[in-house]
């Protein structure tokens, strides 16, 4: 099921819900990619709204880091029976790693997990989230024969215009045909993108309740502003106290959290791009010069570790009633904190000299 289907079916509808629900990608058109990681993002974000009572969240609520824990972990979480709620929600993410592992034998790493996936408990709702599908393997089998395959990729044209109307409508704005058609051009394909695009024209427009081609024009420029850069440049200098006063300049300057938030994960977006190993690109020279030192800094793999804090900000700053402006200030401290470079000690002169 194509995950627009099923966020629609989620909000509108109330039919149960398969025990086990892989998201993961799916067939995209041609020249767009097989998966969108705000879209699998939404998906189950939809799930939570939905079966997730606020109040009674730390009862009703698991999330887990495939990469970080054990799948006997999760299977321990998901047999466990739900305390004063009717169903609990445990959510895995990167799950792309249970096609890393085996299910062979009963020794096996995933076995249990496997095993499980056979007869789920019918009072927990498992959601794996996973930017990679292998039909072949157990695990996926075992998933679409006690549940569901969500399936994200990227928006073709028609349906990114959909959204961006969407996107506006929930901030109580309407977007003519042509804004919609720049902001496109402006922000590429990743709905990650799209909706920062979208942040910044609401945002931009205040009170008035239409979007122009102008106004995108002028307000999509922002993303390029000397503040967000300063931003950028701080948290690559590992300046926190700068980094600070930049954030809370763009406080000042009206802009909201989730706002702030959408052009840091842009700016970490970016720099992934701009990574040697990454098989995506930046679209703007201008936009890879300006996030480079963030990938001198960090390289790959912490880039990657830094667009995973970030997403949890953004799950947690959605989900919960945590302060935004607090979870902001705490993402950017985090972010901009110095890199530790491991060196290797040396030996003292006269234990050197009598090797």
């Amino acid at each position: 099921m194509h995950a627009l289907e099923f966020i629609k079916q989620i909000q509108t509808q109330n039919t149960a819900l398969a025990p086990v629900i892989l998201i993961g990608p799916g067939k995209a058109q041609f020249g767009f990619e097989p998966y969108d990681p705000l879209l699998a993002d939404r998906a189950a974000q939809a799930v939570v709204d939905r079966y997730i009572d606020p109040s009674m969240r730390d009862l009703s609520l698991s999330v887990f880091y495939a990469d970080e824990c054990e799948p006997a972990e999760v299977v321990k979480e998901a047999q466990t029976l739900p305390f004063l709620v009717e169903r609990r929600v445990i959510v895995v993410r990167n799950a792309a790693r249970y096609y890393q592992l085996s299910a062979d034998k009963k020794s096996a790493p995933l076995y249990g997990l496997v095993e499980y996936l056979k007869s789920p408990n019918p009072s927990t709702l498992l959601l794996f989230i996973s930017n990679k599908a292998d039909k072949r393997l157990k695990f996926h089998k075992a998933c679409l024969e006690s549940g569901l395959l969500v399936e994200c990729p990227q928006l073709d044209a028609r349906q990114q215009r959909d959204w961006v109307k969407r996107e506006a409508a929930d901030r109580q704005k309407q977007i003519d045909g042509q804004a919609i058609d720049l902001l496109l051009e402006r922000s590429g394909d990743y709905l990650g993108d799209i909706i920062n695009a979208v942040q910044l024209a609401a945002s931009y427009v205040g009170e008035n309740p239409k979007i122009t081609a102008q106004d995108v024009l002028i307000a999509c420029s922002d993303v390029a502003e000397d503040t967000v850069w300063d931003l950028n440049d701080a948290i690559a200098k590992s300046d926190t106290e700068k980094a600070l006063q930049a954030l809370h300049q763009l406080l000042q300057y009206g802009k909201a959290p989730d706002e702030i938030m959408g052009t840091l994960n842009w700016m970490l977006e970016s720099a992934y791009k701009a990574c040697p190993e990454s098989t995506l690109q930046n679209k703007s020279a201008f936009v890879t010069k300006n996030v480079t030192p963030l990938v001198e800094k960090w390289g790959y793999k912490k880039i990657i570790a830094a667009l995973k804090l970030s997403t949890d900000t953004h799950f947690m700053m959605r989900s919960t009633g945590v302060d935004p402006k607090l979870a902001l200030e705490l993402l950017v401290i985090k972010l901009a904190a110095p890199i530790r470079r491991t060196t290797g000690r040396k030996r003292p002169a006269a234990a050197a000299s009598r090797s």
